[in-house]
Formats: structure tokens, sequence, C-alpha cells
């Protein structure tokens, strides 16, 4: 297939088993881990853990992304949609809340096919943000929870770090067609999620300033309640963050403080991830478990 589905619209003629295009894929999906994972924010994991399959690939080019291994390197096993489906039945039988796609954004035509029939619990797209208004809305009815980050509010940021200038407008728009979709965040009796909007930003070690801009524009467009905003302050150096002096050292407990309290006095209802998440062991192993 000729791939438009992201921003950058390459256009890379993607075959069944050749990677091209600038997320290096093929038009097959290729799956990295499947298993349960409890460190989704509280609503996604509940006590059974939320269904995870981690594709490989990537349409950014984070330079601290601690998934790299598999969104840099393209670790992971091509599988047909067939298997694909057959991995979210095997992950409900374990017990998973939701199917929780992650960095699915290049593989959202199979994706679609994959949940052409409605799966029994939620589906959850868990994405870097940049994503292309036109492929949400075929997935519009397909998945019930948006997981989007917001990373940058700031260009110059977005280029530097993911070689993607455009990706705060991009961003945004994204994030206002997936709210279009859900509509306000709605729980069972349980408090699990089952539809709705939650928007993650990573704190990054000198750029309060920009996660308060973030936060300033979820607040300007959202009422209270209607989006969940995670603050997350899991970031290590990871990656090529060893080429960026300013990137090279973790958050001080100063910058994850002063982020919380700007977070509260907002009124920004939703989740301030704790330091003991900025460990190397929480970043998942990649050896194709359950593909």
């Amino acid at each position: 297939m000729r791939c438009n589905l992201c921003p950058r619209q390459c256009g890379a003629l993607r075959t069944g088993t050749e990677g091209h295009g600038l997320c290096r894929m093929p038009e097959t999906t290729v799956v990295a881990r499947a298993a349960l994972h409890q460190w989704e924010e509280p609503p996604i994991s509940g006590t059974g853990g939320s269904g995870t399959v981690f594709f490989s690939g990537c349409v950014l080019g984070c330079v601290f992304c601690q998934n790299e291994q598999i969104s840099h390197r393209n670790f992971g096993r091509p599988i047909p949609v067939s298997r694909l489906r057959e991995i979210f039945f095997a992950l409900i039988r374990q017990g998973a809340h939701n199917i929780n796609l992650v960095n699915p954004t290049h593989y959202a035509h199979a994706i679609c096919q994959a949940l052409a029939q409605p799966l029994p619990v939620p589906v959850v797209w868990n994405t870097g943000g940049y994503e292309r208004v036109e492929t949400l809305r075929a997935l519009e009815g397909r998945v019930q929870i948006y997981l989007p980050d917001y990373k940058y509010h700031t260009p110059a940021y977005a280029g530097r770090y993911s070689g993607a200038e455009d990706y705060p407008q991009t961003a945004r728009a994204a994030i206002l067609e997936m709210v279009r979709q859900t509509g306000p965040c709605e729980y069972d009796a349980a408090g699990l999620l089952k539809r709705g909007v939650i928007i993650r930003h990573l704190l990054l070690p000198g750029r309060l300033a920009e996660a308060k801009r973030v936060m300033d524009w979820v607040r300007e467009q959202f009422e209270p309640g209607e989006v969940l905003f995670s603050l997350m302050s899991q970031y290590i150096p990871w990656g090529r963050a060893v080429e960026f002096p300013e990137l090279n050292r973790r958050v001080r407990p100063s910058e994850a403080r002063a982020a919380e309290r700007y977070m509260a006095d907002l009124g920004l209802e939703g989740f301030a991830q704790g330091a003991e998440a900025a460990r190397a062991d929480y970043i998942p192993t990649f050896d194709l478990t359950g593909v």
C-alpha cells in the first residue's frame, strides 16, 4: 500500500514483508510484546491489568524514547491480522480490563480490520499524539479510550527532540478529534474507564515552563473532568538523550513538585506520577512474550 496514515504522509510503498517509509515498517503488523501491564493510570490498569500490545516502529524520532529497542531498532515479529485478533482474546482470557494498543499509528489499517467486530472490553489507543485526524476518523466506533501524549507545545522543542516541528498543532488537532469521538470520561461500577481521553505529558529536565504551557492548553480547551491529565515523571536519560546535554540528567524533585502544584492550581483532574517510576526496571522487556 502507499502509506499516508501518519502526519508525515510520506507515501511509501509498504509491502507485506519489507519495511519502508519513515516508520521503517512493512504493511504487516510487527509486534514485540503482548502481556498484562499494571503500570498504566489506575482506571486503565485496575486490579487485573491492561492488555498491552506493543507495536514495533514509530512515526516519531524521540531521542529519549525508553522503548527505543522496538521504536527505533525495529525489534518484533510480523503477524497477520488474524493472529492479532487472537492475541486480543488471549489477553482478555487472562483478565485484561481492556486492550491497550501501544504506538499503533502506522498500523491503523490492520487494526481497523482486527476490530471490525467489537471486543467485549474497551480498546485503548495509546499514542505519542502525532496523528492524522483523517486516520483517527476511520477508528471511530472501534476505539473507546484514547491515551495520547501531548509532548510539546513549542515547535522548536518538537523538532529538536522528536524530529517533528509540526507536532504541537498536529497533536492538538488530534486530541480535539479524540475527545469529539469519545465525549467526556465515563466509568464502570468498579471505577475503570469505559470511554474517554487521558492526555499524558512527560516532564523533561529543565522544561518546567513547557509543561505549564501544555497544562494551560488543556485547561483552556476542556471543562473540568471532561478529560483526564496525566503528569509523568518517569524520565531517565535513555537512547540518544546523552547527545543532548540539557536532557542528560533526571528530573529534579523540585521540578516535579512545581509541575504538580501547577496542575493542582489549574484544577486539572488526573494523575501525577511519583519519582519511583523513574527507573529502568519499569521499562517492559521486549522478548516476544505473548506474540
